[in-house]
């Protein structure tokens, strides 16, 4: 696979994120459907966006693992969330660790939403190449 990103503004430098994600000849694509807090017996977390959060990208890491993927093949994440404002504030120091980690650069939505699932707050959907 060869991946290729482009940014081509400055101020895209510091979003955690690129404007756009090239790739060429995958050998295959994972398209994950949106993961959220939920434990192994699918019940949803009720805790705060930030613990959600944790929970959510583990599940996300847990799934994306155990379909063969990686999570530095992450391409495509899209972010729903009950509060822009509350992700901004209070999961930035989760959320930048997660991306550095497995340095993913992937383009990036960021979406507020009215609702999710039952008490959920956060929810990660992702595009994931090898």
């Amino acid at each position: 696979m060869q991946k290729k990103t482009f940014d081509p503004w400055a101020w895209g430098k510091g979003t955690n994120s690129v404007q756009a994600v090239e790739v060429k000849q995958p050998e295959g694509t994972l398209y994950c459907s949106g993961q959220v807090a939920l434990d192994a017996a699918g019940i949803p977390s009720s805790a705060d966006m930030r613990s959600q959060l944790i929970q959510t990208i583990q599940n996300l890491e847990q799934l994306i693992s155990e379909s063969g993927y990686k999570c530095s093949g992450i391409v495509r994440l899209t972010i729903y969330t009950t509060s822009t404002q509350e992700f901004f504030t209070t999961c930035m120091d989760v959320y930048v660790p997660f991306i550095q980690k497995h340095a993913i650069q992937q383009a990036t939505t960021l979406l507020e939403v009215k609702g999710l699932f039952a008490t959920l707050t956060v929810e990660l959907e992702a595009t994931v190449v090898k």
